[in-house]
């Protein structure tokens, strides 16, 4: 610091204060050559397997996109419960880098700062977070429910010749309850 203070004084502080920035950045561009791979729409079908045996049909979408501090995951389920009865569900989730190499904090409120963050598991709100490890994207989500038990939701999404393969498995208090695997083609 004293040969940077003896160009100027005070310059070093000045580039103190820039590190964290040009971290951040590069931990962005890090992300997004990661998720560059991932960024496409997909759909596919499968039929769900629940705990006791019991299958439906399901169709599935996805798109994975870049956004300015990291990446963004919109899934779509439908749901064919009877004939005429259809459950769609759609969720979208921004997904920013972690100090942790291949590891994604949810963006999903702003704080009073304006800062994207996480939600509160303790108030009934799903606990998110990413993580690219080689070719599969996984997206897992925590609950707690009010009794203080849990559900943990995990989708993996693997590069495949031509699109993703989908595994979804749920487990609640360590009990797996619904697995779902699927390929879903890139359009």
């Amino acid at each position: 610091m004293q040969f940077v203070n003896a160009i100027h004084p005070g310059f070093g502080r000045a580039v103190l204060a820039l590190i964290p920035a040009v971290v951040f950045c590069l931990m962005a561009q890090t992300a997004a050559a990661e998720i560059g791979r991932f960024v496409g729409h997909y759909v596919g079908s499968a039929e769900v397997i629940y705990s006791d045996g019991t299958t439906r049909p399901r169709d599935m979408s996805v798109t994975i996109e870049k956004t300015k501090k990291g990446f963004s995951v919109k899934w779509t389920t439908t749901t064919y419960k009877t004939r005429d009865r259809i459950k769609e569900a759609t969720y979208e989730i921004n997904f920013v880098p972690t100090d942790r190499e291949g590891v994604f904090a949810a963006a999903m409120k702003r704080n009073v700062f304006g800062h994207e963050t996480q939600l509160d598991p303790m108030h009934g709100e799903p606990y998110v977070w990413a993580r690219i490890d080689a070719d599969t994207l996984t997206v897992f989500s925590l609950f707690v429910n009010d009794s203080g038990g849990y559900e943990l939701q995990q989708f993996d999404r693997t590069l495949a010749p031509g699109g993703l393969d989908l595994k979804f498995t749920r487990t609640a208090n360590g009990k797996e309850t619904r697995t779902t695997e699927v390929f879903l083609e890139k359009n």
